[in-house]
């Protein structure tokens, strides 16, 4: 079905909508829409630019984000692994950069258990 919204509509995006209140986990929730693009029938690298670029694109900032260049913003995940090969390696997030500031993931999560979800 993925592939048919492309021909028809023209572009996909995907992403999360933190609402602002601050509870979105950097990284975290756009792990799974990256799989399920590739379930869908995308590759990949068409998955990432679905979920990088293609936003950029759509809000008229691809000056400014949606690809790592000299002279761009952006916030990044290192990943131990290859998701150009196995997408459910963007899994093995090691750390994430917001607003030019390293995480380390896993002590992220590890602070985060049993509070997620909670007002």
């Amino acid at each position: 079905m993925g592939k048919a919204v492309l021909r028809r509509w023209g572009l996909l995006v995907s992403g999360t909508d933190p609402t602002g209140a601050g509870r979105t986990i950097a990284g975290y929730s756009n792990r799974r829409q990256l799989e399920l693009l590739v379930e869908g029938g995308f590759t990949p690298v068409q998955a990432i630019k679905i979920s990088t670029l293609n936003g950029a694109i759509y809000l008229g900032r691809e000056k400014e984000i949606g690809t790592i260049e000299a002279g761009k913003q952006a916030d990044l995940i290192l990943i131990n692994g290859d998701p150009e090969k196995d997408i459910q390696q963007v899994r093995r997030m090691e750390i994430v950069f917001k607003k030019g500031v390293g995480f380390d993931s896993a002590k992220l999560f590890e602070t985060m258990k049993g509070k997620v979800g909670l007002n």
